[in-house]
């Protein structure tokens, strides 16, 4: 397996444990990811806050 592939698949892993944590879809994960980084507490926070909203 390609270094990059595992990066992904890594990004997907923790896209999908945020989503099934906060109740957002696995894509907004990863946008909520995207914007705010991928180990923050924040980007937590901001997917909570994402999913009050909507």
């Amino acid at each position: 397996m390609t270094a990059k592939k595992q990066k992904t698949e890594s990004k997907d892993k923790k896209a999908l444990r945020l989503a099934e944590t906060t109740d957002v879809s696995p894509e907004q994960a990863r946008e909520l990811m995207r914007k705010h980084g991928k180990d923050s507490p924040k980007v937590e926070k901001e997917a909570k806050n994402f999913k009050a909203e909507g």
